[in-house]
């Protein structure tokens, strides 16, 4: 039961930080553009149900949305929300 859970949040939060990241870049290039944009809510959304790490790497690679505060807040907050969800899930033993 415990590597099920395991490679569940793996998957998950893998998913959600790649498509931030995919998210940030296209938009990024639909700005330079002057594209339809993806919506800032989308964005945040992503980042805070985990997907952080890729909306950070996303803001320093694409140098994108890197002045806006509540896209570092957000995306802050959603990589420690993924950090303490494996810290707790990788932290128990997988036999009882």
């Amino acid at each position: 039961m415990m590597m099920e859970d395991r490679l569940i949040a793996l998957l998950y939060f893998g998913s959600v930080n790649a498509i931030l990241f995919v998210l940030m870049g296209i938009d990024k290039y639909r700005a330079k553009k002057k594209m339809w944009r993806i919506p800032e809510k989308t964005l945040l959304s992503f980042g805070i149900l985990g997907g952080g790490l890729g909306g950070i790497l996303g803001m320093v690679l694409f140098h994108h949305k890197i002045r806006v505060t509540k896209f570092k807040v957000i995306y802050l907050l959603g990589l420690v929300l993924m950090l303490g969800m494996l810290y707790f899930l990788f932290n128990r033993p997988i036999f009882r």
